[in-house]
């Protein structure tokens, strides 16, 4: 398979095992939850805090558990010209892969900058999806090519599911090129080359104007295309048994089938019959219970409302304060392929909260339950830094707070009517410390156990942690296959919990029959010590001094 060669590559590719763990601090006074609720991580969420960062951070929770993933990167366009900047000149990029790249990175072209940025957030993605999740990427011409050929890599060519292409604009945009570009594209691939859910059919045709006993119906052509010269013997005259009236072909169209197969539809009287000849042609019952639910979904959105995206933001919060937002009709047809009543949906470049609206107007109109992520960091650019905007705060989850609770429109016009809310909650979370780290660098204030432990069993097997099964009189919290996974340690930096050789004599009964990886602040023994340990009880312990790296 073709790989895609970019200046930066050989330091991105595996970048995503070594980005550090950070807490996830949940802010309840900025989530939206009921009276009973407490904040938390299973529901909905809202962080707030670097992208690469945050995808980190969910692994030990969310790991294998999102089915649907749509996100908006930038384009690249080479334009700063708006709040996202698009040309990734901000400082705080130009500071991460400088330190990520280093010198190579200092005559690397945009494009290869992009790929820079996109790689290891692809791979952390992949990781958070379920095996039969999908994801969709939106782009547009500047980066569509780099961008297939990187999900080829990450994804595998043969999960790539197709390119949608979809009108954005129903005007002209003024380019000096005298090609005025109307379209944009989403990339689809699925984790693991499984089909889409397709779409929904629409059922509000089907009726039953002939009272035929066995249902409600719609009617398909059965006329085709074949020309009397290609297949003479789909051209013949069909006469309606009730009337007597005669349908000849076509010329041009034959019928569907032969004299064979519409003398089975007539006997199971499947072919419904126009009034007249001259009134049109007899057409093929189709009940509606053996219409599936769904059906392939097309690849051109012609019809979707492009540049309505700004207006909603506009109706919701009442100002613009976020240019070039995707529309909530866009994002609910994304969903709606991607995502079942029950799933997970993940956008981790939020933006306005679009993704989060659509699934709350999924949930309304099907009683659902999905549950949505998005990640928003506070800051696009300097200048939002340094005008306080916290696009995350003021824009992402005020527009789902909104959304949920419901607004008053703002109407140029006319009384404004409020609009109610769609129902539902969500706990916000911010990027707290990194958690794998010196332990000077926490202060007087420790990680909690359970914080920690999770983290640290994820990062062992790559599976969920169960806060349930953890044994804090012994210090195992969890247990893959034959091997226990302990965690000594204490959130009190005052009290220090070691492995020694009493706490092996003392968890010996286990370590018999069992392989131990132990966690510890520190341990206390000599290494001929351990080995005895193990000969004597026939098992290996694996002592790891590093739930905090030194630096």
């Amino acid at each position: 398979m073709p790989v895609l060669e970019f200046k930066g590559k050989s330091a991105v590719v595996n970048h995503h095992y070594t980005v550090p763990h950070h807490r996830l601090e949940l802010v309840s006074e900025l989530s939206c939850l009921g009276r009973k609720e407490a904040p938390a991580l299973d529901g909905n969420l809202i962080v707030e805090g670097d992208n690469l960062l945050a995808l980190k951070a969910l692994l030990p929770t969310h790991a294998g558990r999102v089915k649907c993933v749509y996100i908006d990167p930038p384009y690249n366009t080479g334009n700063e010209g708006w709040i996202y900047n698009d040309n990734l000149t901000q400082p705080q990029f130009k500071e991460w892969i400088g330190k990520t790249v280093g010198k190579e990175s200092e005559d690397a072209c945009r494009h290869d900058k992009w790929c820079c940025m996109m790689y290891p957030r692809l791979q952390l993605l992949r990781e958070l999806m379920r095996d039969d999740g999908a994801i969709f990427v939106s782009i547009d011409d500047n980066e569509l090519h780099h961008l297939r050929s990187m999900m080829d890599e990450v994804f595998g060519a043969e999960c790539f599911v197709a390119t949608v292409c979809w009108r954005t604009r129903n005007t002209d945009n003024r380019v000096k090129s005298m090609m005025s570009v109307d379209h944009e594209y989403v990339v689809v691939y699925s984790r693991a080359g499984g089909p889409l859910r397709g779409r929904v059919i629409d059922r509000s045709g089907f009726s039953n104007p002939d009272g035929d006993s066995r249902a409600d119906y719609v009617t398909d052509p059965l006329t085709g295309k074949a020309t009397a010269a290609e297949r003479p013997n789909l051209h013949f005259t069909i006469t309606n048994p009730e009337t007597g009236d005669a349908f000849p072909p076509d010329t041009a169209r034959g019928w569907i089938t032969d004299r064979a197969g519409i003398d089975a539809l007539l006997e199971d009287r499947r072919i419904w019959w126009p009034p007249n000849p001259l009134s049109g042609k007899p057409r093929k019952k189709r009940f509606l219970s053996e219409t599936s639910e769904r059906m392939p979904a097309g690849t051109f959105w012609a019809d979707l409302k492009g540049q309505s995206g700004a207006d909603e933001v506009d109706q919701i919060l009442g100002e613009r304060l976020f240019a070039f937002p995707k529309a909530l009709e866009f994002l609910e047809r994304v969903i709606d392929l991607g995502a079942g009543p029950d799933d997970v949906v993940l956008d981790c470049t939020a933006g306005s909260g679009t993704t989060a609206h659509a699934v709350l107007a999924a949930n309304a109109r099907d009683r659902g339950a999905r549950r949505f992520v998005l990640v928003q960091q506070p800051h696009d650019s300097r200048e939002n830094e340094s005008a306080g905007l916290n696009i995350c705060k003021a824009i992402t989850s005020e527009r789902v707070r909104r959304v949920i609770e419901g607004y008053v429109p703002a109407t140029a016009k006319g009384k404004p009517k409020h609009v109610p809310g769609l129902g539902g909650s969500f706990t916000y979370a911010r990027l707290g410390p990194q958690l794998l780290t010196d332990l000077r660098d926490f202060g007087a204030t420790y990680p909690p156990y359970d914080e920690l432990a999770k983290y640290v069993f994820y990062t062992e097997t790559s599976r969920q942690f169960d806060p349930n099964g953890v044994d804090r009189a012994t210090g195992r919290i969890g247990t893959v296959g034959r091997t226990d996974y302990f965690l000594l340690y204490d959130a009190d930096p005052k009290v220090d919990v070691a492995l020694d050789m009493a706490w092996l004599k003392n968890i010996a009964p286990v370590a018999k029959k069992r392989g131990l990886v132990v966690y510890c602040e520190k341990f206390w023994f000599h290494r001929d010590d351990l080995t005895l340990f193990e000969k004597e009880n026939a098992c290996t312990v694996r002592p790891m001094l590093v739930p905090f790296q030194l630096r």
